[in-house]
């Protein structure tokens, strides 16, 4: 996990920043985007900003325009992916009276209304190719022609570009344009994601519920150190905001309260965690039928080796130190009756099947139910279930 820069070794530009637009988190990956947009904040370049959805990329073009010199200039922030393909140019570039269907009067685009100033395109890669192309011109030249009209106007604007898609592998697709990559990218900066960013989610996570809380006059919460962890492990798909979401809905139904583990998983959208296998298992709850079916492939591995070995004892008749040891490493894994690994096998239930894997792995673990659960990769919730179900002493 990544260990976060302590408070006093923060720039202090950083440290303002931070303060002035409400951004919390000490991460390396965090405090190293906040300096690169303070350096080029001043400098009159193109900046394209990178980062999954939801990791709090529209904060980096409001900084850059307030510390660069168009700080008195109009700032707008365009969502390119929220505007209809048909309509996206009169948008952005203007149009003049009937040009089209409904345009009954002429109408400023955002480029010429934000001029002096600068503007945010969000999702610039959903822009069409033909707007792409009018795009390139203005960064170019500062020209652009508003639509149903053959005057060249000018502009002097400063264009903040984000995306949340990898715009090279799109320029590989012809989807879109290279020139147009290289010209907004002229600065760019890579926004971390909230799974990247290590106790920066605590962080987030504690001032999310001071803040419901004081919104909404409730109990505060606090979270254990199973809470915390889970809410480490998770991988986050959509970042802070998903964060604050999570927060909520456990600052509202667990108020006053501590946030336990289990609380976490009840609310995480498991079926949808991008997590890597290592982390699934130990924040995930597993489904309680593929937890069965898992317990029940491993009985049958087992049972089909314990066979195997059966087979070839009586085939040789021989009784030697070997085949004790093949006994010992197979019989240490599964409970099986002394007298039915020399005697055709019998039928074995799924129910005691899984009764006895949960039995032995306890019993290898010395009782200890967190280092079975993981053992059997299954929740500590569901063993537990599953040794009341099955009454295991």
């Amino acid at each position: 996990m990544a260990e976060l820069i302590p408070a006093a070794e923060i720039p202090e530009d950083v440290a303002l920043v931070k303060q002035r637009f409400s951004i919390v988190g000490n991460s390396p990956l965090l405090i190293r985007a906040l300096s690169r947009a303070i350096t080029v904040a001043p400098i009159d370049l193109s900046v394209l900003i990178g980062g999954e959805s939801g990791s709090g990329k529209e904060f980096f073009p409001k900084i850059i325009h307030q510390f660069g010199a168009r700080k008195h200039k109009k700032y707008i922030a365009v969502n390119c992916g929220a505007i209809p393909e048909g309509t996206i140019d009169s948008e952005l570039f203007g149009h003049e009276k009937g040009a089209f269907t409904g345009a009954v009067s002429s109408r400023k685009g955002y480029f010429e209304e934000a001029d002096g100033g600068t503007i945010f395109l969000d999702e610039v890669a959903e822009l069409p190719l033909t707007t792409q192309a009018r795009l390139l011109r203005v960064l170019e030249s500062g020209e652009f022609i508003k639509v149903g009209s053959s005057t060249v106007q000018k502009t002097d604007i400063r264009v903040v570009a984000a995306t949340n898609v990898d715009l090279l592998e799109a320029v590989r697709k012809g989807k879109f344009r290279e020139d147009l990559y290289y010209r907004l990218s002229t600065i760019k900066i890579d926004v971390p994601n909230l799974h990247d960013r290590g106790d920066d989610i605590l962080l987030l996570a504690r001032k999310f519920a001071s803040d419901f809380a004081r919104k909404y006059v409730t109990s505060p919460v606090s979270f254990s150190e199973g809470a915390s962890r889970a809410l480490l492990l998770y991988r986050w798909p959509g970042n802070v905001r998903q964060l604050k979401n999570v927060v909520d809905q456990l600052a509202l139904f667990h108020a006053g309260e501590e946030i336990s583990r289990d609380d976490v998983l009840d609310i995480l959208p498991i079926d949808h965690s991008p997590l890597s296998t290592p982390a699934r298992r130990q924040v995930n709850a597993p489904d309680p039928e593929a937890e069965r079916q898992m317990l029940w492939q491993l009985v049958l591995s087992l049972k089909s080796e314990v066979e195997q070995l059966r087979d070839a004892v009586k085939g040789t008749g021989q009784h030697s130190s070997r085949r004790a040891d093949s006994m010992s490493n197979v019989t240490s894994l599964i409970r099986y009756p002394e007298s039915d690994l020399l005697s055709p096998a019998r039928p074995v239930s799924l129910e005691e099947a899984e009764k006895s894997a949960i039995a032995d792995a306890l019993a290898r673990n010395n009782g200890n139910k967190k280092l079975t659960a993981e053992e059997l990769n299954i929740s500590l919730r569901t063993l537990y279930r599953k040794i009341q179900d099955l009454n295991i002493e």
